[in-house]
């Protein structure tokens, strides 16, 4: 199969059929007993930036799951934290993680003239480099501020000082991409860094050329049927793999690929999951998702299938979007006790499944939330 020109298609579906599957994937309808870690397994990644929108984006696939799970996750390595899709702090599963950091350091940016110029680290400097951040580390989790202590009471890197002053921010994520440490448990309100090789779940980071069909297949299993553009939207612009390897793997792949037509797109999944989406049935399940969650954010906000144009820039701005049957249909906000939903579109509003989704909402957040119908 080749990337460029769509494969003959092997099926046809609607896109409410492929979104209904995808929501049954996404641990979204029908929602049941899933753990963090099983839930940050199957979506790949999570987002951390903002804990409590990731644990909201955990407990709406879970009927067990409740906030605070994926701190005690991350204590009991159950789940790691590194820099991940977009340069930014993602939960990631330590058996398979490490296929996104594989491909995250692809580009390898700590080669760029820019990065040897400002940090006087050439590429032969690394290896070193990183052996001695993981040995400040020996002992257990550490601040940047310590981690800076320790690393630059060598000669070596004794002109580091002033970047571990300032946060380190750029420095140390490639760190985290070749696996060499994660975040740790916060301390006082301060990130710590922990080394992930004393983790005995942490698989390790692949080969690149192992690692780039796995995150494929993982996509597809999880955010298909997909097009060969949400696979680059999702490695390519998420993690910077590279057009031309993303076209060679996905190549390879050949017969462990099926092409889909939905609605007069081609679109890929795994071919063992090609008979579960030919039999999948509409939903029209109602669910609010925190802003910028994988279910919109894994095909990008330009997928007019799930954001309706009007409500694009909404999404950008990471606005908590109200989806019913997989697609955003309006958005919902929370001011205390209030609970504020806005329906952007034109088909009858579910109100009975918008009123029994913000009592589960309610659940979650244990509030008595009010509910306002806009």
């Amino acid at each position: 199969m080749s990337p460029t020109t769509p494969a003959p298609s092997e099926a046809r579906v609607t896109w409410p059929q492929a979104l209904a599957w995808r929501l049954e994937r996404h641990l979204l309808d029908p929602v049941g007993p899933a753990s963090a870690p099983e839930v940050v397994r199957r979506l790949g990644a999570v987002l951390s930036m903002d804990e409590s929108l990731a644990d909201l984006a955990v407990c709406s696939r879970s009927t067990s799951a409740r906030p605070g799970d994926l701190a005690r996750a991350l204590a009991e390595g159950t789940v790691v934290k590194a820099y991940a899709f977009r340069g930014s702090m993602h939960y990631l599963a330590p058996e398979d993680g490490g296929i996104y950091l594989s491909l995250r350091m692809a580009g390898r940016q700590w080669e760029l003239p820019s990065w040897v110029e400002y940090y006087r680290l050439k590429p032969s400097d690394w290896p070193d480099f990183r052996a001695a951040v993981r040995d400040a580390l020996a002992d257990g989790p550490r601040t940047i501020t310590e981690i800076g202590a320790a690393v630059t009471r060598r000669k070596a890197y004794r002109h580091l000082e002033p970047v571990f002053d300032e946060g380190a921010g750029t420095l140390v994520k490639p760190l985290t991409w070749h696996g060499d440490m994660s975040f740790g448990p916060p301390r006082d309100g301060r990130h710590t860094f922990q080394r992930l090789d004393t983790n005995p779940r942490w698989a390790g980071v692949p080969d690149l050329d192992d690692a780039g069909p796995r995150a494929v297949t993982a996509y597809l299993g999880t955010y298909g049927p997909a097009t060969i553009d949400h696979v680059h939207h999702w490695l390519g612009a998420g993690l910077s793999a590279g057009r031309k390897r993303l076209d060679r793997w996905i190549s390879g792949l050949g017969d462990a690929l099926a092409a889909v037509d939905v609605e007069g797109t081609t679109a890929y999944v795994v071919r063992e999951d090609l008979e579960s989406l030919c039999a999948a049935t509409p939903s029209d399940a109602v669910r609010f998702l925190p802003g910028h969650d994988q279910w919109v954010m894994g095909v990008g906000t330009k997928d007019e299938q799930v954001v309706q144009p009007p409500l694009r820039q909404e999404m950008t701005r990471k606005a908590n979007p109200v989806v019913v049957g997989g697609v955003v249909r309006g958005t919902w906000a929370r001011k205390g006790d209030e609970l504020t939903i806005t329906w952007c579109d034109r088909g009858t509003r579910p109100d009975a499944s918008i009123r029994h989704e913000a009592a589960r909402l309610g659940q979650i957040l244990h509030r008595d939330l009010r509910v306002s119908l806009d």
